[in-house]
C-alpha cells in the first residue's frame, strides 16, 4: 500500500469552493498542498484526448489549495469494483499518468 506523500496520486476534495482535483503529490505541509493534475470533472475529457493523441485543449497544471480548504485527502487507488484514474488512464493510453500529468516538469 502506497502512503499519502510526495508523489503519490490523490483525489483532494476540497470547500469554498467545492471541487476535487487528482493528480500527483508535490509538496504537503501545514499550510497546504501542492498538486500537478486536473479538477476531477475534466479527467475523462484529458483522457480521450491524450488516448486520441489530440493537441492539449485540456492539460495538468501546478496548483496550491491552502489547509483550510481541504477537507479530505485520498490515495488514487484500484478497488474491488472499480479502477483508479491512473489504472484507467495507463490501460487506454498505454503510458504512466504520473508522467504525463507531470509532462516534463518533474
Amino acid at each position: 500500500m502506497e502512503a499519502i506523500d510526495v508523489g503519490a496520486l490523490v483525489i483532494v476534495h476540497c470547500r469554498e469552493p467545492r471541487e476535487k482535483m487528482w493528480g500527483v503529490l508535490l509538496r504537503l505541509d501545514s499550510i497546504g498542498l501542492t498538486v500537478r493534475g486536473l479538477d476531477l470533472a475534466s479527467v475523462e475529457d484529458w483522457l480521450r484526448q491524450e488516448r486520441a493523441g489530440e493537441a492539449g485543449l485540456i492539460g495538468p497544471s501546478t496548483f496550491f489549495i491552502p489547509t483550510h480548504r481541504i477537507v479530505r485527502v485520498d490515495l488514487d487507488e484500484s478497488g474491488a469494483a472499480v479502477d483508479s484514474y491512473a489504472d484507467r488512464f495507463a490501460g487506454a493510453c498505454g503510458r504512466d499518468a504520473r508522467e504525463a500529468l507531470m509532462g516534463g516538469q518533474g
